[in-house]
């Protein structure tokens, strides 16, 4: 009986590690790159101030990169704002 439930628990453990590895495999589209060598918020240079370190995330499939962390605020405040500049300069580039 004791082997039964072992059984039972491996083939288990093994069903939750392959969901697993599929969804996270789903997870991993490709992100568009950052077109800005500037905070898309404070319109500073990145890395300018090496006391500051730049913060980078990922935003519906879009790398966004920020001179520093505390500017995430004012890019939650007005999203489409900064989407709208970000996409402007992927224009412009082209």
């Amino acid at each position: 009986m004791k082997k039964l439930s072992t059984l039972a628990l491996v083939a288990m453990a093994a069903g939750l590690a392959a969901t697993a590895l599929v969804t996270r495999a789903a997870d991993k589209k490709p992100v568009k790159p950052y077109p800005l060598d500037t905070c898309v918020v404070a319109d500073e240079k990145l890395g300018a101030d090496p006391s500051m370190k730049p913060y980078a995330f990922v935003h519906e499939g879009r790398e966004i990169k920020l001179c520093c962390k505390s500017c995430l605020k004012d890019f939650k405040k007005d999203t489409a704002k900064y989407i709208a500049k970000i996409e402007a300069a992927e224009k412009k580039a082209k």
